[in-house]
């Protein structure tokens, strides 16, 4: 039997990866790809108003210290399952120092359209079982833009990351029966409704700040529009919460994660994923202070300006443990920059990595390097094409990481009073 069938992660062989920290242990990885059960009516819910060094990593058992901590983060990395490939190679023509920079650019330019030109029908516009699709439109308050354009990124976003996670939506063993999931910050709801299908069993409720989800969804899938940082107002708990992509859009992780663990069932799970926004390289290529690091470090300075967290990936397992979870579980995943990867899922990853943080990075800069850094918005756009032509230069093999923290709720936690 699938060991997530039981609530249970499944077992995974020791491999070595390559990012940036200390060597450590390794352990249990993430749950088997979600598996689908019978149908049942949906549940009424409440209203709401790389790396460099070798890396190997281990997961808690259950009888692990769950106490609130303000120590430094005691559970390595877990290495997940084997299969998601930790070391990037580069193909032989990424790393030829005789290729003109010029050259390249041009001919990078052109591969990264075609490329993603080719992905246009199945990614950025995504059809769902049933004819299903949506298109965002309207525009609010969040730190990033939420056009048009900016939504179809997401949505790539959320294929790169799929692709990356070996088409796992999650990494927490939620069994295959879940009743209630909550997907916070749910964007345009493309996980959220990835989900409704895999788990025909639950009650799916994604909220966001934006009313851009498409209407067309399985009829176990709802949608609210909230402020996750408010008071919340659920009836019932969760038997799963999850939470991706918000670097740069939540002011209080501490109370967000509070409320999440006040929300999860006793024995339920929580998943939160983002970001180390820093790039690098393991072979050198890439060079501190270059213009990617001067924007990196800009956009950083805003984001706290605007009194938000920029970077909360490193910091996710740490506001588990404080919150009150137990079975604590941190997985590091090197995300590739460009198409310079040897392996060809690597190199399809690389370049919807690249083309989502091209398209999104006028968007970010014009508002953070302006409001909140003295920039001029000429001074912008006049910086901005060093930062697209040292990413898109194939011989820098750029990458980020990214961080996903699953945790449990103690099973002698007690119920939620409402």
């Amino acid at each position: 039997m699938d060991p997530s069938a039981k609530g249970e992660s499944p077992e995974v062989q020791d491999q070595p990866i390559s990012p940036k920290s200390d060597t450590l242990d390794h352990g249990a990885g993430p749950a088997a790809k979600p598996a689908q059960a019978p149908v049942k009516p949906a549940e009424e819910h409440g209203n709401i108003p790389n790396a460099p060094e070798t890396l190997e990593s281990k997961s808690e058992g259950p009888e692990a210290n769950a106490e609130p901590s303000t120590s430094e983060p005691e559970t390595p990395y877990a290495a997940g399952p084997s299969h998601i490939e930790q070391n990037i190679e580069a193909e032989e023509d990424a790393t030829s120092a005789g290729t003109r920079d010029n050259d390249a650019d041009s001919s990078y330019g052109d591969e990264i359209a075609s490329f993603t030109d080719s992905l246009s029908s199945s990614v950025l516009n995504y059809k769902y079982e049933n004819g299903r699709r949506y298109h965002a439109q309207e525009d609010t308050q969040y730190f990033l833009p939420n056009d048009e354009k900016e939504n179809d990124r997401l949505d790539l976003f959320h294929h790169l990351l799929t692709l990356r996670c070996d088409d796992n939506l999650h990494f927490a063993p939620i069994g295959q029966n879940p009743q209630r999931i909550l997907d916070l910050g749910t964007g345009t709801g493309i996980w959220a409704i990835e989900m409704g299908d895999a788990y025909p069993s639950a009650t799916v409720l994604g909220n966001d700040l934006s009313p851009v989800q498409p209407t067309l969804v399985p009829p176990n899938v709802q949608f609210e529009v909230d402020d996750i940082e408010a008071t919340w107002c659920f009836s019932r708990p969760f038997d799963f919460i999850h939470c991706r992509y918000l670097a740069g859009s939540i002011a209080n992780w501490p109370k967000l994660m509070a409320q999440a663990f006040q929300f999860t069932k006793p024995g339920g799970w929580v998943e939160f994923q983002d970001f180390d926004m820093q790039f690098y390289s393991t072979d050198d290529t890439f060079v501190p202070g270059s213009p990617p690091n001067v924007w990196t470090d800009e956009v950083i300075a805003a984001i706290k300006v605007f009194g938000r967290e920029p970077e909360p990936g490193p910091k996710l397992e740490q506001w588990v443990r404080d919150a009150g979870f137990e079975n604590v579980n941190h997985q590091l995943i090197p995300i590739p920059v460009g198409m310079w990867p040897k392996d060809r899922k690597l190199k399809e990853i690389g370049a919807c990595d690249l083309a989502m943080f091209l398209e999104g990075l006028e968007g970010i800069s014009l508002r953070a390097f302006t409001n909140a850094r003295g920039w001029t918005s000429e001074e912008v756009l006049a910086f901005l094409p060093s930062v697209r032509k040292a990413l898109c230069n194939k011989r820098i093999h750029a990458l980020h990481d990214f961080h996903v923290v699953w945790a449990q709720k103690p099973m002698d936690a007690p119920e939620l009073q409402t």
